[in-house]
């Protein structure tokens, strides 16, 4: 037993030897003392998580500028400057005979068009000017080729209107876009509390290792002196010896949990290695009792899961339409009304222009298709039945979740008045007992049970504190509301950008 004590103790030496060194040899550190709030706000403006949600948004939001700018007028120029050809192709001569001949072509074209979708109708209306030059290697001769204006229109007849389906689709998809960045953000806020949290609890751990390492050694020296004079047996030394080793044990793990609790926190929130953090255990909690019909209320307002199952919702009548467009009859119209002229002199190409009318009607019918569009149409509406389903059934246990967050939040007031008197309660237990074993009037049994319940109480206040905090941006993070302060929860998106 002599030789297992000696073990013990040296390996507790070498770690704190092991300890001492790992802190010379480390830079200088600048220690951070942070409380709840200071490390939720930093982790909102620079933790990974956050940047990552804010290059979400940024994708969404330059995906609806370019939906909306489908909508506007677009203005497009394009060239072939020039456009070579050498080839060798047929030739008719004036008599009929036929031969090949080899020709030397240099084409060049330039086209200003504007172009406007039409939202109403699903179709697109045109305008175009265009200039061509043709130069003739061969012969050493050229010509232009105008059309001072041609306008047109182009229309689907399937019944199928994309723009009409993007109008209703993407405002909302915008909207959940920006309501789920806020939505990141809480949960941003949830994490940091976890961390936080982890490493309070690390440092609780800590101190009470340091104190019941203190205690123990104390009561060991105490209980070494009366087995001397003969006044306890020996194996209550012998239990008191096996606590001190055991306190040392623990105060190395708890030494060690700390630094990963603390290399955990510091990368959440950015921080190299240069920062230390120490937290600050704030006792006080915000009090207010949220209204359960407000809550669900604000909840179906701004969570970005409602945006959502309206969105899917719309998406599967979107593709039920689509597909019943495609099963039978499809055309397109195309019209279109301008003037052109050629003349080898690009002045006079501008002169007593041609009148040029196009009208093309495209139809397709399928005649035999083997039921291949009546069958995507029933695929369709099958999918857009499972998605009803499943929305119906996310709405339900969407309003379960926030009825029992509302609860559960309610309760974590009389949770934590609970820990606090049983933390206070405990530590006056300990002060008592370790008094009355100082005199002699109880065993080291008794000492030590006083000991444990004073470590669970304290450990049960930090994790009651865990749980209200948890609760109080799980809340929000589902209502996109800040209770306290009554108001919604919003950010500036234009400064994201």
């Amino acid at each position: 037993m002599q030789r297992f004590n000696f073990v013990v103790i040296g390996l507790i030496a070498f770690l704190s030897f092991l300890n001492l060194t790992n802190a010379k040899s480390q830079p200088s550190q600048h220690v951070l003392t942070l409380s709840l709030d200071e490390v939720v706000d930093i982790a909102r403006d620079q933790s990974p998580q956050a940047i990552l949600a804010q290059h979400r948004f940024r994708a969404s939001y330059w995906q609806h500028r370019s939906y909306r700018a489908e909508f506007l007028p677009g203005l497009n120029l394009r060239g072939t400057l020039p456009n070579f050809r050498r080839d060798i192709e047929p030739y008719t001569d004036p008599d009929g005979s036929q031969r090949f001949i080899e020709r030397n072509v240099i084409n060049s074209l330039a086209r200003l068009s504007l172009s406007q979708n039409i939202g109403l109708t699903g179709g697109q209306i045109f305008m175009y000017s265009e200039l061509e030059r043709i130069d003739n290697l061969d012969q050493e001769e050229h010509s232009y080729r105008t059309i001072p204006v041609t306008v047109g229109f182009s229309q689907s007849l399937s019944g199928y209107n994309a723009f009409r389906w993007q109008r209703q689709i993407e405002p909302l998809r915008y909207e959940e876009a920006k309501r789920a960045y806020v939505s990141s953000i809480e949960n941003v806020a949830v994490r940091a509390v976890n961390l936080f949290f982890d490493l309070a609890l690390a440092q609780v751990n800590l101190e009470i290792a340091q104190l019941n390492y203190s205690n123990t050694d104390t009561l060991y020296r105490i209980a070494q002196g009366r087995y001397n004079i003969g006044t306890i047996p020996e194996n209550q030394l012998l239990q008191m010896e096996l606590s001190y080793l055991n306190a040392g044990t623990a105060l190395n793990e708890a030494t060690l949990d700390l630094e990963v609790r603390k290399f955990r926190l510091r990368s959440f929130l950015g921080f190299n290695e240069t920062v230390d953090i120490e937290l600050f255990i704030d006792p006080t909690v915000p009090v207010f009792r949220p209204d359960l019909g407000k809550a669900l209320q604000e909840a179906l307002n701004n969570n970005p899961e409602v945006f959502q199952y309206e969105r899917q919702l719309l998406e599967a009548d979107r593709d039920v339409a689509r597909a019943r467009a495609e099963m039978g009859f499809n055309a397109d119209l195309f019209a279109s009304y301008g003037l052109s002229a050629s003349d080898p002199e690009l002045a006079h190409a501008y002169r007593d222009p041609l009148v040029a009318q196009r009208l093309q009607i495209g139809l397709n019918i399928p005649l035999v298709d083997w039921g291949l569009g009546r069958g995507r149409h029933r695929m369709a509406q099958s999918s857009q039945e499972v998605v009803r389903t499943q929305v119906e059934q996310a709405w339900i246990d969407f309003e379960q979740n926030v009825y029992l967050e509302v609860m559960q939040f309610t309760m974590q007031y009389d949770q934590l008045d609970i820990a606090l008197k049983a933390d206070t309660i405990a530590r006056k237990r300990f002060d008592v007992t370790r008094e009355r074993f100082l005199i002699g009037r109880i065993d080291v049994r008794d000492l030590n049970d006083a000991i444990r319940e004073q470590d669970i109480a304290r450990r049960g206040y930090i994790s009651a504190l865990r749980s209200f905090w948890q609760n109080y941006y799980n809340l929000r993070r589902l209502t996109l509301y800040d209770f306290e302060r009554d108001i919604p929860l919003d950010e500036d998106f234009d400064d994201l950008m």
